[in-house]
């Protein structure tokens, strides 16, 4: 499964039936799990964990040190779950020690080509990054984000759950869970109503949430009060919402 002219460190720890086609380099401190396939011209650097049936395309550099000025060589890491698609050209940076040291991807992402994700970042589950999307450092994306293409998200930001951006979408701020966003800079444009479907959310809570909208952006009512007049609400991602708005530290879109 190691093609003979793909570069293994001595000190990095290959599971069973990991695919490494030719040229690719592995450094030392990386550990792949069993099943995961690298193609053809990757480098791969550590301190870097890899999880499980990933699948990392050409010319992709995985886990090398941040692209931040102040980095001096600490032992920075990358830790990426199972079942990760990661296409052509993508980087995916080591944290830093200003940050938490640790860059974290989890588990079933599908990454277009050219995506980058900074230092610091945390991206969850079930995520798609289309063509050219890049995060700058310490972003946090929450589980079934969509990033249209050539999207881009600006440091320290978050990206809650189920929330789709279209293409060429820049953002400066907090997007809340379950909005659709757009623009440069981002505005919102409701819920992502068809993504929630596809998702099996029920009509209950998809018109809770299209309630919970009305109310932050609509009803002209100051984002504090909105969110005080939303916290009776009984379901779940109404008070989800609520709950990521109001721990928001960059602001949100509006």
């Amino acid at each position: 499964m190691i093609h003979p002219q793909a570069i293994i460190d001595p000190g990095a720890k290959l599971g069973k039936q990991v695919h490494v086609g030719p040229y690719s380099v592995i450094g030392s401190d990386v550990e792949i799990s069993d099943q995961t396939w690298i193609g053809p011209h990757v480098v791969i650097n550590g301190p870097t964990t890899i999880g499980q049936n990933n699948k990392i395309y050409q010319f992709c550099s995985i886990g090398d040190a941040p692209q931040h000025l102040g980095y001096r060589g600490a032992p920075t890491r990358l830790q990426i779950g199972d079942r990760n698609i990661i296409r052509e050209y993508c980087t995916i940076n080591r944290g830093t020690v200003e940050g938490h040291g640790v860059t974290r991807i989890g588990s079933d992402n599908f990454f277009m080509a050219y995506v980058h994700i900074a230092h610091d970042c945390v991206v969850g589950d079930h995520t798609i990054f289309a063509n050219c999307a890049s995060l700058a450092g310490h972003v946090t994306i929450g589980d079934y984000a969509f990033l249209g293409g050539f999207s881009g998200v600006h440091q320290f930001c978050r990206v809650g759950a189920h929330c789709m951006t279209g293409i060429a979408t820049i953002t400066f701020k907090d997007i809340p869970p379950y909005i659709l966003a757009s623009g440069n800079t981002a505005i919102p444009y409701g819920i992502n109503v068809r993504g929630l479907k596809r998702r099996q959310f029920s009509t209950a809570a998809i018109e809770a949430l299209r309630e919970a909208y009305k109310i932050i952006y609509r009803s002209g009512l100051p984002l504090a009060e909105a969110l005080t007049k939303l916290e009776a609400s009984e379901q779940s991602e109404v008070t989800q919402l609520v709950s990521f708005i109001r721990a928001s530290e960059r602001g949100i879109i509006r």
